[in-house]
């Protein structure tokens, strides 16, 4: 049978369209599109012939009846499908059993897939920023901070995984018009920070920028003081220098313990305040190469050629002399292609920022070309609200943003009370280590699981439920097929065992085990992380329907170990599933 292809879906279209070209005549825009088949028809489906036959005026059930001679004609494709053909000009595909049974001896251990993912997706080796969290200083982290978080991990998981060497960057808004505002309040109230209890600082701090900023909404007077708050510290004043960097101090160690409850790690943390004294130098290149246009003080870019930027400037430099967060954005990507040696640049933020975005990678790719720089791929991966029931961003009854510790603190404490009602012998240290491991899972799957550029409304009930598409219901699936394992007295799969399903539960499952090199394929393309999430909720799905059918213990020999090897691999692949996602797997719940 030759060497089982890793990805059948994408074997299948590239070689029926190689064998329609050369053995039928087809031309070269006949581009098929092979899609996963309902399964009472087979593993998969040719389309592409109905349009190409319309186009040439040529019966596309012909046209198939040719390809599929032709198919039937090649040793190395007929030795692992057969072909038929359905409707007007389908070809329908069934794998072989000892193709599926070939398959999971080949990719079913963990290290195997990884090696063949790696080699099959082309991202080995590429050297990607991924920027990503980035709270504001000075105020602490709330639920529209959560997608950016678990989304961009999530990437992070998946793009390292598939062997790309990948940069977290947290990059803090620590430098902006916000310090300005907290510091002329602070200096109106006359707080003094050393005297607040750290524990009290920022729920102070958030308190005195919300009077700041109702008074500088209403009076020209106090904005003009919080700007010139801004120009001395962006100037340099020791004192204001002094009560900025104890304001981020306190705001991190806020923020590290999300990061420590989430298991969400960075390998950079640079704020806006990095690139200060970068900013200069982006002002002149700017100039030199007339991308920019100065007036009055203020650094501005016109995207002439576009239709809505044509009158919407990007504004690099205040008329003050002060930077904004556009004049550190551009030193930040000329940061990562000199010295990070970016190839490509990721973005994960809310959609609200598409417009700075798209003037930002416009104001750079003129940049770099004027320049000769090389460019690096810049994407922006936007993504949408968290709603509440009545559909808009979610806030507390008070009508404040919920806070992210807080969320996550409910969870986790949710999480335990279900737990002591599912299985109230489990020990009380063990329980809180689950809860922790469910409450986390289930919010960072109850966003994932969501189309990333769709708005969401928030139900910690349902991401809760051990049913349905949910990180409970996939992390009990895993549970339930590590006890088979531990009923087995934890012998590993002898090496040679034949699984080739033999049963209609048996070719299911497999043929989902086998799709996941597809789903990977579909995630990675847009980077879309739920995708993978409705993957996996399928291949639970399908293990829960096995489990229940089909008897492990008790049979011949032959039958457990072969029933046994396909459980181990469904665990394999729902563990690995849920590490990507950054979603703890569990022995026991």
């Amino acid at each position: 049978m030759g060497e089982v292809p890793f990805n059948f879906l994408s074997h299948l279209e590239r070689e029926t369209g190689r064998i329609a070209r050369e053995c039928c005549g087809f031309g070269v825009d006949f581009q098929p599109i092979v899609r996963v088949a309902d399964m009472r028809f087979g593993d998969f489906q040719v389309n592409g012939i109905l349009p190409y036959g319309k186009r040439h005026g040529a019966d596309p059930r012909q046209l198939a009846g040719q390809l599929l001679v032709a198919l039937e004609g090649e040793s190395n494709f007929s030795s692992f499908a057969e072909v038929e053909v359905s409707g007007a000009g389908f070809l329908n595909i069934t794998l072989r059993v000892a193709a599926l049974g070939g398959w999971l001896a080949a990719y079913g251990g963990a290290e195997d897939f990884r090696r063949a993912a790696i080699a099959a997706m082309a991202v080995a080796g590429r050297r990607v920023v991924l920027d990503y969290s980035c709270p504001n200083s000075a105020k602490q982290m709330h639920v529209g901070h959560l997608r950016s978080l678990v989304i961009g991990d999530c990437l992070y998981r998946l793009l390292s995984f598939l062997g790309a060497k990948v940069i977290r960057d947290n990059h803090i808004g620590d430098w902006g018009t916000q310090f300005g505002i907290l510091l002329r309040q602070l200096r109106l109230e006359g707080v003094r920070l050393s005297a607040v209890p750290q524990e009290e600082t920022l729920d102070l701090l958030e308190s005195l920028y919300r009077r700041g900023n109702a008074e500088v909404d209403r009076s020209p007077e106090a904005l003009a003081e919080a700007r010139r708050e801004l120009v001395a510290l962006q100037g340099g004043d020791p004192e204001r220098l002094a009560l900025w960097k104890k304001i981020n101090e306190l705001s991190y160690a806020s923020f590290q313990k999300i990061y420590d409850l989430a298991d969400v790690q960075f390998d950079l943390v640079l704020g806006e305040s990095f690139y200060r004294n970068s900013v200069a130098r982006v002002y002149d290149e700017l100039l030199d190469c007339s991308i920019a246009q100065e007036d009055d003080g203020a650094l501005a870019v016109f995207h002439g050629e576009h239709k809505r930027f044509r009158e919407q400037p990007f504004l690099v430099r205040k008329s003050d002399g002060t930077s904004n967060y556009a004049a550190t954005d551009l030193a930040t990507v000329l940061y990562r292609m000199e010295t990070l040696g970016a190839e490509e640049i990721l973005y994960v933020t809310d959609g609200r920022q598409r417009d700075h975005f798209e003037q930002l990678f416009l104001t750079v790719k003129k940049w770099f070309a004027a320049k000769n720089y090389p460019l690096p791929t810049l994407r922006h991966l936007w993504f949408g609200t968290v709603c509440g029931d009545d559909g808009k961003a979610i806030k507390t009854r008070s009508g404040e943003p919920v806070r992210l510790q807080e969320l996550f603190d409910s969870a986790i404490g949710r999480a335990g009370e279900i737990l002591r009602g599912k299985n109230p012998n489990l020990p009380a240290d063990e329980r809180t280590v689950i809860a922790r491991a469910v409450g986390v899972g289930a919010l960072k799957y109850g966003d994932l699981s969501q189309n990333r550029t769709s708005d969401y409304v928030f139900s910690l009930e349902k991401m809760l439920s051990f049913d349905g598409n949910t990180a409970p219901y996939l992390q009990y699936a895993v549970a339930r097929g590590r006890a088979v394992r531990r009923r087995a007295d934890g012998e590993a799969l002898r090496p040679g065992t034949k699984l080739e399903p033999a049963t209609t539960e048996e070719r299911v499952l497999a043929h989902r085990l086998l799709l996941f090199p597809v789903a990977l394929a579909m995630a990675l393309e847009d980077l879309h992380p739920h995708l993978l999430c409705s993957y996996l909720y399928d291949l639970a799905c399908e293990f829960s329907s096995f489990y229940d059918s089909s008897r492990i213990f008790g049979d011949e020999k032959e039958v457990a170990e072969r029933r046994l090897g396909l459980c181990e691999i469904t665990v394999n692949f729902l563990a690995t599933g849920l590490q990507l996602l950054g979603i703890e797997p569990l022995d026991r719940m």
